[in-house]
């Protein structure tokens, strides 16, 4: 009789066969971390439940009691914690690892939604709304930025452009695309408020996925080096954009990323009814295919970030293309007239260029090595602050420019970070650390020109 298989042996199928060594290295050759793929799967469910309510939720507090402008204050005041959660995220990785975060996200999540269901809904109290729903805005971003910092921190230079992009897939997958997808099915059968309880359904889902199945070590322990007290390690994640001017750049860049589309968001529904001549559910329509064109070109943009450069990838298919599709998105409609199909190809073209830019998030870590979460504070912060800068624009702008001038403002600004990008060279020691894989013949330098 045969020897037991020693412990660290492949697990095996029925037959004999080694099948998740096999799965392992073929999740690898897509560029998905092994280790994380349970994390990817749970952000996708998180996120699809978080973002059930996006298209709907303000509507229904106004439909239910409140004024529009008491709605719009809600929100506002969830987007506020939102940024600030989105900045926390890096911060307390370096203080307590990714995995703690992504626990305390988790947590504040279900018991403010649950809360918000339970007591602030059917009340309808204007200032418990305000109190539990900004406190659930850091729910979210704890969770899933967590998340993004342990994929940051675990996955080798070489890989890390891809590794971004399947994050980015999953995450926009989640919100708004599948979240609002779903809503759209279900409201019809069960209502809103029903909704939202099969919301708090997948949220638990993915977030147990995630925090049960993940076992990759790195991220269950603080990022920051050995010996750095707690209060510096959260002033860091402010003071890195002093100490690092580049990381300031790399955070300004991504507010314009994804600014223009929130103020699109904004003043583009507007546009399209009132002056191209489309109906509401057609402009939906676009928006459905200008973000599922995104959340697969997320993929693609990754990878080809890890191949023809980071810089190159985010300056030319980012910067330089949401220029013109910003342009695209316009004037395609004038010229054309309610034309369902030239709109979608804009819409689709502006919502691929939007995806140029998802290789920064593998950038800006690699501008502080020694410091990935304070860095990736930065960054998000600059994400959280995009939903506030868009819809700035258009309220300063609309007045006196028209939405026409603020599509040229964003096409500008987006060829602003063309030339931004170029001072966002990795620091020295990431580049030496891929250039050893170079040499060793598994990687490419992922961040040259």
């Amino acid at each position: 009789m045969s020897s037991p298989a020693p412990s660290s042996s492949p697990a095996r199928t029925a037959a004999g066969a080694p099948r998740p060594a096999t799965d392992r290295s073929r999740l690898a050759r897509l560029g998905i971390p092994p280790a994380l793929t349970w994390g990817f799967l749970g952000v996708l469910l998180f996120m699809t439940g978080d973002g059930v309510e996006t298209g709907f939720f303000s509507k229904y507090l106004a439909d239910h009691g409140l004024t529009k402008a008491d709605a719009a204050v809600v929100i506002a005041v969830y987007g506020i914690t939102v940024a600030v959660g989105a900045w926390l995220s890096g911060a307390l990785s370096d203080l307590w690892g990714p995995r703690r975060v992504m626990t305390a996200g988790f947590a504040i999540w279900l018991v403010f939604q649950l809360l918000l269901l339970s007591v602030a809904l059917p009340a309808m109290n204007y200032p418990l709304l305000l109190l539990v729903y900004g406190l659930r805005g850091f729910g979210y971003p704890l969770f899933a930025y967590g998340f993004l910092v342990w994929v940051t921190a675990a996955t080798p230079p070489h890989r890390l452009g891809t590794a971004v992009g399947w994050y980015w897939f999953a995450f926009t997958g989640g919100l708004p695309t599948l979240g609002s997808l779903l809503a759209s099915a279900t409201i019809p059968q069960v209502g809103s408020y029903r909704t939202l309880w099969l919301a708090l359904g997948l949220v638990t889902l993915g977030g147990l996925l995630a925090l049960l199945l993940v076992r990759e070590p790195t991220g269950r322990a603080r990022l920051a080096p050995a010996g750095e007290r707690p209060l510096a390690t959260l002033a860091g994640s402010v003071s890195i954009m002093r100490r690092r001017p580049r990381v300031a750049v790399g955070a300004a860049v991504r507010v314009v990323s994804t600014g223009s589309q929130f103020g699109f968001l904004v003043c583009m529904p507007f546009f399209f009814t009132e002056t191209a001549g489309f109906t509401t559910s057609a402009w939906l329509r676009l928006l459905s295919v200008m973000f599922t064109a995104n959340i697969f070109a997320n993929l693609f943009f990754g990878a080809v970030g890890d191949r023809l450069g980071w810089q190159r990838t985010m300056t030319w298919f980012g910067a330089v293309a949401c220029a013109l599709t910003c342009l695209a998105l316009y004037y395609v409609p004038l010229v054309a007239g309610p034309s369902f199909a030239a709109s979608a190809v804009a819409a689709a073209l502006y919502g691929i260029a939007l995806a140029g830019y998802v290789p920064i998030s593998a950038l800006v870590p690699a501008l502080a090595p020694r410091h990935k979460g304070q860095a990736m504070s930065a960054l998000n912060l600059g994400a959280g602050l995009s939903t506030f800068a868009g819809p700035a624009v258009v309220a300063l702008a609309l007045g006196p420019f028209g939405i026409e001038g603020i599509v040229w403002i964003f096409a500008g600004l987006h060829l602003l970070t063309a030339v931004a990008i170029r001072f966002l060279e990795p620091d020295p020691e990431f580049t030496a650390s891929a250039a050893t894989a170079v040499e060793d013949g598994t990687a490419v330098p992922a961040g040259r020109h």
